[in-house]
């Protein structure tokens, strides 16, 4: 029986761990974590759950392709998700813009705000309408598909491609301000942060998810689905070793013979998989040797390949947040967080999940978008552990502050639970620069689609969302079993999915 090291056990790592298992593979799972999921994950502060990871999750519409890759691998065999009438709400000068589920109460709603753009927010309307025919391929990836199965998938594509090819070369701020409403154009440009150069597609793509009943939010949280994945994987003979930081890499005749790990032990293979952090890889593991020039084009290129990291601020409120929208983005008194200040924060409650808080009790999260001007900021912060300490505090306390200052019946019963930084994202999960996407789409960059082959070595292959732009769960999943597909493939055995 052939044997596969699997480095990582995040979605990725879980998703070729499982998939392994299935195909008659021997394999193991090293995890630098205590906890496996990698990003997918959520802690505890005084009683409260925070959850770090998922706002919405592509794949929750039973009976589509992808929601039964989830199913396969024990994600959402089972779980009920949460379907919320609005994606985000938006406020500005006293007006709400509401991302509705229902289409139709969305470009009511909109329309009711501004009858000048009628023809604007009809478009709008039906390009997402449009995408909600769209399925994410699940089936081969495309280096394994013959001419007919890539002519049958670049048909599939079709609403795809027309939606790429008219919004994909629009910024979304461009976009945005093709509306004429300051509160429809607002709501549109703070989808995405404004230098990253996001393309209007990134906003239609994600709404032709949400309307479709695509990208609901899965019961017990991003922790409690990772844990499930595990199970799975354990279930089918699996071996686990964490915590078990993989930090170096024996290579004779341009193969991997064995991985070491920082508590002294090594493992030998026949595969190795590297479903971690692509920069870990290339730098860490493989100390500079391998580089791959698409990745490195993009690494030195943040203008027009941007990295998503953020700050994450929980708070606990001894209340509940019946009469607030799931996401509230509002304006605030300028707050300064990393190198810049906001004036907009994005509230997001767990009301839904009663065990996230105590008894009558809610957990609030705050996410704001960092960029590299950010990072740097906190790199240098981090160099001194109480400044750092000290930083942290104040944007909690700035934090609670801005929410009292919009919703004043909270004074008194709200308190900061933790605040979560790039750092803490690249301390625990070995994210580059504590991104938790790939290199985001803009109107400048190309499309990355790499098979995780790395030049010169014939048994390691990189697996995870850091393939396929912008990245997410679902990109991770599929690349997991992608990297199984294709060593099957060399070994001339047949795929099992099922």
């Amino acid at each position: 029986m052939k044997k596969v090291v699997i480095i990582g056990g995040g979605v990725a790592g879980l998703s070729a761990g499982i998939f392994a298992q299935k195909n008659g593979f021997e394999s193991v799972i090293l995890e630098k974590h205590h906890t496996l999921g990698g990003e997918c994950t959520g802690w505890d502060r005084q009683g409260y759950h925070i959850d770090g990871c998922i706002h919405w999750l592509v794949g929750t519409k039973q009976g589509t392709p992808i929601n039964d890759l989830w199913k396969t691998v024990g994600a959402l065999d089972g779980v009920d998700v949460y379907q919320p009438d609005s994606f985000l709400t938006f406020e500005h000068n006293g007006t709400q813009v509401n991302f509705y589920r229902d289409l139709e109460r969305l470009k009511s709603s909109w329309l009711e705000i501004s009858p000048e753009d009628e023809e604007a927010i009809n478009d709008f309307c039906q390009a997402i309408e449009k995408l909600q025919s769209f399925e994410i391929p699940t089936g081969k990836p495309m280096d394994m598909m013959n001419v007919l199965e890539k002519v049958k998938f670049m048909l599939s594509m079709k609403d795809a491609g027309m939606i790429m090819q008219k919004y994909g070369k629009i910024s979304l701020l461009d976009y945005a301000n093709s509306f004429k409403h300051p509160a429809l154009s607002g709501a549109l440009a703070y989808f995405v942060p404004e230098d990253f150069g996001a393309s209007a597609s990134s906003i239609i793509f994600a709404m032709g998810s949400f309307t479709k009943g695509q990208a609901g939010i899965p019961l017990g949280g991003s922790r409690a689905l990772a844990l499930r994945m595990k199970e799975r994987y354990l279930s089918l003979g699996g071996v686990v070793e964490s915590p078990c930081e993989a930090t170096s890499l024996s290579i004779e005749n341009n193969k991997v013979t064995s991985v070491i790990c920082n508590n002294g032990k090594t493992f030998t293979a026949d595969y190795f998989i590297a479903a971690c952090d692509a920069k870990v890889l290339f730098e860490r593991l493989l100390k500079g040797e391998y580089n791959d020039p698409e990745f490195e084009k993009r690494y030195n290129n943040p203008t027009d390949y941007p990295l998503a990291s953020e700050v994450r601020i929980a708070l606990g409120y001894a209340g509940k947040m019946n009469e607030i929208p799931r996401t509230l983005r509002f304006p605030v008194a300028p707050v300064k967080v990393g190198a810049n200040a906001v004036d907009y924060l994005t509230l997001t409650h767990y009301d839904y999940e009663p065990g996230f808080a105590p008894e009558g009790h809610s957990v609030i999260t705050v996410s704001v978008n960092q960029e590299a001007a950010d990072y740097e900021v906190w790199q240098a912060l981090s160099q001194d552990k109480q400044a750092y300490r000290e930083e942290k505090g104040r944007i909690g306390e700035d934090v609670l502050q801005a929410i009292v200052t919009r919703l004043p019946h909270m004074e008194g019963k709200i308190k900061v639970l933790d605040v979560a930084t790039p750092k803490t994202f690249e301390s625990y999960c070995n994210a580059y620069r504590g991104s938790f996407m790939a290199f985001w789409p803009t109107v400048r960059s190309k499309e990355l689609a790499h098979t995780g082959q790395i030049k010169g070595l014939d048994n390691i292959v990189l697996s995870g969302q850091w393939l396929q732009p912008p990245g997410g769960l679902p990109t991770a999943l599929i690349t997991g079993k992608d990297t199984i597909m294709r060593i099957c493939k060399q070994e001339r055995k047949k795929f099992v999915l099922n």
